[in-house]
């Protein structure tokens, strides 16, 4: 209590940030210490990503002294979580004080950024920060220190004593290997070479601006959504008058405020609202929003706007309910026949017939939703957000504010992670921001909390399918018919065409000769489900690689055998929706991956691993992969770039794409420095903005290097012509000497760039015309073991070969590879979406959402790219790579499948099992059989119901 005495109420807070002294005489002690560094000292470089201190974007160290050994202490902490009054007398130290783009950077900055450790960069500050407050206290830290929380292997001396044992950390392995670059190729030429995120040192540093970081304005407000707290139900009314009288509150707005044509929202069929109108279809419906001088005030004010409802029965959640009930969409189903189904059936050895289900995946973007909008004059109005589609929250607020498109300025920096979730999804919250904005006259400024944008922007599409499969003898597929069912939320959004692609790769790798599917896209109470990265193909190959295993039990032979006869051949092979199949890579990745894996012997390891514990198992397992490139909707195959050249030579880049960890404008400048024969310093990619390019696609379907790498190739071709007799008078003056000649003869030294896909046609009602440009392949083998007393796994080791074809970006490349694969591993192993049966999202941040962390990275990861494979369909002769490698991570699902397997044989339990992806823990414990286990039962739910259903 004596300490107590020090404290005195008088007296300023004190506190070092960066080595510099910071005094407050008016500290708000309900202010966080990021709250306070971002907005009063303006250090923005740290993030907030979730407001918990599940995601470690907000990492800063904090240096005090311990009063009991008078040693100074340096520890990482969450800013999001700790009070700035609970920093007097220590010292903060953010990114910004270890390293600078102008003056150094600190080497942890510098080897993050040169070993392409960045990709969004959102969270990259915290990373740094973590790592950086770990060598101040051990400068070289043990593989415990780096994994808090790790326990020692202990010794296993029986059979039986394996399951005593916890899982530890592995001591990390990995191998990339791609093809070297051409003996002649210039050293200043960057295309196919590793080359370093553009703005790999802007991230480690914290000078990488995102949408929230950008200064507020003298006069800005601020805007919070009032949503629905009812799954379905009528609007009886709503009383703002409560909220109105908060101080700082300047409007309300709601559905009263648009006409029914301006209100209108979504991306293909207008089948939502801007605000909801008499009726709300999901909990967490966007039904008004408060505006007011700050957050804390719009938020506080948000909650007091009264919302009376009437119940609306009934309340759809579930795929199962919704089949129950026939809720689909009016459009349903969409059908594919192909060959001659029936008599493939009749002619069978065996008919195989089972059910797939996947969940929920939520997108957990680092960076939440964010924009601002501000006037520029009475009738123009810029937006800035984390959109992957500009020109689309361009047409949306046009049509809210009855504004003509060129009055409507959409610009996006980066963004901190996107997946497809701020493809659609943010212009329900740009359409409100611009709305404020255009009528107050005044900068408006939003940013969804955690917990807001997981209960109300949807979620990768939960998919059950039943399949039906026909195989001769030797199992050779004969024939399958499927009936799928997406649950596509209240709203269409994006979902038949996410049915749509499911449909085109339901085959995934193998050959059917003849297929039959129905899908049905289903309406619930649920936030609409989106775009996400893979869009619906990882949900429909999951079902190849189950119906190919189900046949392998069922026939009792070897499943990797079987793959390999059903695969498809090099060249000459029909897919079910008749487009001929060329230069297929897909046997050479298999192969390759077979003996780089060294998968025989190790799974003869396996096997007798197995046989060794009994409560630990281990399972290993390949899966092919084969991916469509395009949007396969001609329209939006299209793209086009602005390059300008300026007087000292130094070139300024624009094309439709957006940035968002992909590198993408780096691949951009990549493009552009060959083709110009120009340094890639020379080069820069500022943003992207409708008033740069216009009617520009979303920054989706994987083709952003394909569509805008070839439209910068048409630009920079453009600029050589018209350079050409400059080159040719004076060969040895150099770039800039040229540029100086063109520009004192008046030639235009900017030039536009526009490339469409050719030949992509596709009618799935006829079943006619080609829908992908190509494909792009890839196989990967992964090792699991597994608890088989607590579900706990571990991922031993994955290796993965890729056809990217002649890689731009080798670097980049392989970053996608390791990162799509990561975010499948979440899929189909980890990330598990609750809901409640009245249709609440009850997963909405990291402490009830379970994402991958470095933890669950393999042991030992191996990547290698293809060689010898170029691809003459996309510009260098490369191939997209963003969703493609996805799918992969299922490998570690089917491993766990086969350890799981290896488990029940102990007691004597064989067959087909159905394991729902993901694959937690209590799933993969409850498969284990056992004594225990049998004694739990599937009790019927009481008559209140279960406490949460999956979607």
């Amino acid at each position: 209590m004596e300490d107590l005495g020090l404290f005195k109420i008088d007296r300023p807070l004190v506190l070092f940030v960066n080595g510099k002294r910071v005094e407050d005489t008016n500290p708000n002690p309900e202010c966080t210490l990021l709250v306070y560094l971002r907005e009063k000292l303006r250090l923005c470089g740290t993030k907030l990503g979730c407001a918990e201190g599940g995601c470690g974007a907000c990492t800063v160290m904090v240096s005090k002294v311990d009063r009991k050994t008078g040693q100074l202490q340096h520890l990482a902490v969450n800013a999001c979580l700790t009070p700035v009054c609970a920093m007097h007398g220590m010292a903060v130290t953010t990114v910004e004080g270890i390293g600078s783009t102008r003056t150094r950077l600190h080497p942890v900055q510098e080897r993050i950024a040169k070993a392409h450790g960045s990709q969004c960069g959102f969270c990259t500050p915290g990373i740094v920060m973590s790592m950086y407050a770990l060598l101040r206290s051990s400068p070289v830290p043990s593989m415990k220190e780096l994994e808090p929380g790790i326990k020692g292997r202990k010794p296993i001396e029986s059979r039986e004593k394996s399951g005593s044992d916890t899982f530890h950390t592995l001591v990390p392995k990995s191998a990339q290997l791609f093809e070297k670059v051409a003996s002649d190729q210039a050293a200043t030429d960057p295309i196919r070479r590793p080359q370093v995120h553009a703005s790999a040192y802007k991230q480690v540093t914290g000078e990488a601006i995102y949408c929230d970081d950008i200064p507020r304005f003298s006069n800005e407000l601020y805007l919070a959504f009032v949503y629905s707290t009812k799954a379905h139900a009528k609007i009886i009314s709503i009383d703002p008058s409560d909220a109105l009288q908060e101080e700082g509150v300047h409007r309300f707005f709601s559905a009263d405020d648009l006409t029914d044509e301006q209100n209108r929202l979504g991306p293909i069929i207008e089948d939502e609202r801007v605000f909801a109108k008499d009726v709300v279809f999901c909990h967490g419906q966007i039904i008004g929003a408060i505006v007011a001088d700050n957050a804390t005030a719009a938020k506080k004010a948000s909650r007091k706007v009264k919302v009376v409802y009437d119940e609306l029965t009934p309340v759809v959640v579930t795929l199962e309910d919704a089949i129950a009930c026939k809720s689909f969409f009016p459009e349903n189903p969409l059908r594919l026949e192909f060959g001659n189904v029936d008599g493939a059936f009749q002619s069978a050895y065996k008919i195989v017939e089972g059910e797939c289900r996947t969940g929920a995946q939520e997108h957990f973007y680092l960076e939440p939703i964010a924009c601002i909008a501000f006037p520029r004059d009475s009738d123009e109005i810029e937006i800035i957000s984390c959109s992957q589609h500009p020109a689309e929250a361009q047409r949306k607020v046009a049509n809210a504010l009855g504004l003509p498109f060129n009055k409507v300025f959409s610009k996006v920096k980066r963004l901190g992670g996107g997946f497809g979730g701020k493809e659609t999804k943010v212009d329900g919250v740009v359409t409100p921001v611009a709305l404020a904005a255009y009528r107050l006259q005044r900068p408006v400024r939003c940013v969804l909390d955690r917990t807001d944008d997981m209960g109300s922007t949807g979620t990768r599409h939960p998919f059950l399918v039943r399949y039906r499969v026909a195989v001769n003898k030797d199992g050779l597929l004969l024939a399958g018919e499927y009936k799928a069912y997406s649950n596509a939320g209240y709203s269409r959004d994006l979902s038949f065409s996410v049915m749509q692609r499911a449909i085109l790769h339901i085959q995934n790798a193998y050959k059917i000769p003849n297929v039959r599917i129905e899908g049905w896209v289903c309406r619930t109470n649920l936030p609409s489900c989106t775009a996400f990265r893979g869009f619906g193909s990882p949900q429909a190959m999951f079902i190849a690689e189950n119906v190919i295993r189900h046949v392998a039990v069922e026939l009792q032979c070897d499943p990797v055998s079987l793959m390999e006869l059903n695969l498809y051949q090099d060249s000459g092979d029909v897919t079910h929706y008749n487009k001929a199949i060329e230069s297929c890579t897909v046997r050479r990745c298999w192969d390759q991956l077979l003996t780089s894996s060294d998968y025989v012997n190790r799974r003869t390891s396996v096997e007798s691993f197995n046989k060794l514990n009994r409560w630990r198992k281990r399972g290993i397992d390949v899966v092919p992969t084969m991916y469509g490139i395009a949007f396969n909707v001609p329209a939006l195959d299209q793209s086009g770039a602005l390059v300008h050249v300026y007087q000292d030579g130094t070139v300024l880049l624009a094309h439709g794409g957006v940035e968002m960890g992909q590198g993408l404008h780096t691949k951009m400048i990549q493009v552009a420095a060959t083709a110009l024969q120009i340094p890639f310093d020379w080069i820069h990619c500022s943003e992207t903005g409708t008033d740069k390019v216009p009617n520009t696609s979303a920054t989706a379907a994987s083709v952003g290097s394909d569509l805008n790498g070839a439209a910068v190739l048409e630009a920079c071709r453009k600029l050589l012509t018209r350079l050409e007799p400059y080159r040719k008078a004076n060969p040895d003056a150099g770039w800039t000497a040229w540029i100086k000649s063109a520009y004192l003869d008046r030639v235009a030294l900017s030039a536009t760039g526009f490339y469409a896909t050719p030949d992509i046609n596709y009618d799935l009602s006829t079943n006619t015309g080609n829908p992908f440009h190509y494909y792009t392949f890839g196989a990967a083998c992964s090792e699991v073991e597994i608890d088989c007393l607590t579900g706990d796994h571990q991922v031993l080791r994955t290796d993965i070969v890729m056809d990217v074809g002649s890689s731009i970006n080798p670097a980049i490349d392989i970053g996608q590879i390791e990162g799509g694969f990561m975010q499948g591993y979440g899929m189909f192993m980890l990330e598990e979406m609750i809901y409640s049966p009245k249709g609440e999202v009850l997963s909405r941040g990291p402490g009830t959402y379970k994402l991958p962390g470095f933890g669950n990275i393999a042991g030992e990861l191996n990547v290698s790219l293809l060689t010898g494979a170029p691809n003459p369909r996309a510009v260098y002769s490369s191939k997209a790579i963003g969703e493609p490698p996805l799918f992969l991570a299922s490998s570690v699902y089917f491993a766990t499948k086969a350890a799981i397997a290896a488990a029940r044989l102990e007691e004597g339990v064989q067959g087909n099992f159905n394991l729902i992806a993901p694959a937690s823990a209590a799933r993969i414990r409850m498969l284990c059989t056992d004594s225990i286990t049998q004694k739990v039962q599937n009790e019927e739910a009481d008559e209140n119901g279960s406490w949460n259903v999956m979607a």
